[in-house]
């Protein structure tokens, strides 16, 4: 199945593209589906079960269901128009999707959080029902919330996980190993490879301004982030730092004060930006999710502002061979915090950010791969066990050393030939079986780990 740079990528809101850009996007499907429905529906009913039951509440699970039920989608978000939404049905228990009449919809009787075990197909299921005037339901669907703000519906998944709509393109790479023979067949870099795929699908000059957007949000993201302050939202009293740290950094340079590793702080200070600005719900790019945003864009920023030479044109290439190894991430085994832990999120991400590093600073593809097999590896077995079910400690933090990771795995990369013993694809492999081996209470429900060491938490 082709993965595109857009689907590797997409702009969405916080704090987490599988449990709050997830179930949006579940509930708007829902609501097309009704749409072109045969019945009169007269009200909505939804529940959610396994991971997104369980931390639900700390990634606003429940507010991106209403939300979505009342047609509001991640791309297109508002916060505004979202909070004046919100206040309406609080009050007419009500929502007003377009292109359907009001629906009676309360949130405290017509949510449910549904603590018993998961459903079948993943541990990020919701069940949404629309009623009769009578109360019966006459339209159901299951979705699963799959990771990176993707979303399959109970048949689909069903269907070998596909959508099976594999588009038609000039190099159809879904191993590591096969991506490096088209490299070295068609004499093309893997951004190039990833390019023809993209512009076969949807035409170069499409190509060329999604990707321009995708940057200049994940750039926005940063910015922002460096400016604001106070304490995130949630209860944990957790505060925002980077804007303290960037001031500090900024007032070190020229002064010859600074120690060298110093650089780690400015690669950590970018990343944390970026997740404190999703911990807040703010706009960000997933990449591949919401909880591992940060890395990305932290080594993108890092490159253009720390190193000699650096093109800002290049940053396309960065991308598409980003989104080429977190592709073959995703299809041979999951980028999934629900699923597979830590390593599934903020692993990947540092993989990919590696390995568009390495792209840009000259590596062939052999040295590419290379270095998103030395970051992801250097990641596995880590959980995922967010304190209170909020996407900030230790997620914050762990996309700098996340970022940090992927510029050294790029560099010994660099060092060498594009020769080494474990190859991208056995290590992707690992992580699969890594993840199914792992207990449920690691796998971003909130059951183990930092969650339930930390006192009054």
């Amino acid at each position: 199945m082709f993965l595109s740079v857009f689907d590797m990528f997409k702009v969405g809101i916080g704090p987490s593209s599988s449990h709050t850009m997830g179930p949006m996007v579940a509930a708007a499907r829902f609501l097309e589906v009704l749409r072109g429905s045969p019945f009169a529906a007269a009200g909505l009913q939804a529940s959610l079960h396994g991971s997104l039951a369980f931390t639900g509440i700390g990634h606003a699970t429940d507010r991106a269901t209403i939300l979505g039920l009342a047609g509001f989608e991640p791309d297109s978000y508002d916060h505004d128009k979202a909070e004046a939404a919100l206040a309406d049905i609080r009050s007419t228990h009500s929502v007003a999707p377009p292109g359907l009449p009001r629906l009676v919809f309360d949130p405290k009787n017509d949510l449910q959080f549904d603590f018993g075990p998961n459903l079948p197909g993943h541990p990020n299921g919701m069940i949404i029902k629309a009623t009769d005037a009578q109360g019966d339901v006459i339209l159901q669907e299951t979705y699963y919330s799959v990771g990176g703000g993707f979303v399959m519906s109970e048949a689909e998944l069903a269907e070998d996980g596909s959508d099976n709509t594999a588009a038609e393109v000039p190099y159809p790479f879904t191993t590591a190993a096969d991506m490096l023979r088209m490299a070295e067949t068609s004499g093309k870099t893997i951004a190039e490879l990833k390019r023809a795929n993209e512009i076969a699908c949807t035409g170069q000059d499409a190509v060329r301004s999604g990707i321009s957007r995708l940057w200049q949000v994940m750039s926005e993201c940063i910015d922002r982030g460096l400016t604001q302050d106070g304490i995130l939202p949630g209860g944990l009293q957790v505060k925002r730092r980077a804007k303290g740290i960037h001031d500090a950094l900024m007032a070190e340079r020229g002064m010859n004060l600074a120690p060298p590793h110093t650089i780690n702080d400015w690669m950590s200070v970018y990343a944390m930006a970026v997740n404190e600005e999703n911990a807040a719900g703010g706009q960000v790019v997933t990449a591949p999710t919401n909880g591992a945003a940060g890395v990305v864009p932290a080594v993108i920023r890092y490159y253009l502002d720390h190193v000699p030479g650096a093109q800002k044109s290049r940053v396309e290439d960065f991308l598409l061979t980003a989104a080429a190894i977190g592709g073959l991430v995703k299809f041979n085994a999951s980028i999934s915090g629900a699923e597979a832990g830590c390593q599934a999120e903020v692993g990947s991400a540092s993989a990919m950010a590696a390995a568009g590093l390495c792209a840009v600073l000259g590596g062939t593809p052999e040295q590419v791969e290379n270095a998103a097999e030395i970051a992801l590896e250097h990641h596995l077995g880590m959980t995922c066990d967010p304190v209170k079910g909020l996407v900030q400690v230790p997620c914050i933090e762990r996309n700098g050393l996340g970022a940090i990771k992927a510029v050294s795995a790029a560099s010994l990369a660099l060092r060498g030939d594009g020769t080494h013993l474990v190859p991208l694809d056995a290590c992707i492999e690992t992580m699969r079986q890594t993840g199914l081996d792992m207990s449920e209470r690691y796998k971003e429900t909130s059951l183990g780990g930092l969650a339930v060491n930390i006192p009054n938490c």
